[in-house]
């Protein structure tokens, strides 16, 4: 494709990856993104940094280090301060799901439709290139 546009980049984050396939499938096939899984948490902030996403979908509960200390990291490194994350998480029920003191979290088992419409509220599928000078 050269029409002065790239296929948005989601990085999933979840050690388990029979869960991270599923939602990476649901936004690759479906949603059009180009998506990576990683099922390490302590290798999450090197394959951010490796992959620059647009867009972070990061577990809460994980085993050695969990989404909160992942979420923090991220917001200290300079290349990555500025990319959203949403949590999905097992630790809250859907009808407490949504934004709370301003961070998203989706529910596990997660809604597919929910996924979609809360991915593209927050990163468009396509986003103009950088343009060299």
């Amino acid at each position: 494709m050269n029409n002065g546009m790239a296929t948005s980049k989601i990085l999933v984050v979840d050690d388990d990856p029979k869960l991270s396939r599923l939602v990476a499938t649901i936004l690759n096939r479906v949603g059009g993104y180009d998506v990576l899984e990683e099922n390490r948490p302590f290798a999450a902030l090197a394959t951010a940094r490796q992959f620059r996403p647009d867009l972070i979908l990061l577990d809460v509960d994980m085993p050695g280090k969990d989404g909160g200390a992942i979420s923090r990291e991220l917001g200290d490194d300079a290349l990555l301060s500025r990319v959203p994350v949403i949590f999905v998480t097992s630790l809250i029920s859907k009808s407490e799901a949504g934004v709370h003191h301003g961070v998203r979290y989706l529910a596990k088992p997660v809604d597919p439709h929910l996924l979609l419409d809360t991915v593209r509220s927050l990163c468009p599928r396509f986003k103009p290139e950088p343009q060299l000078a």
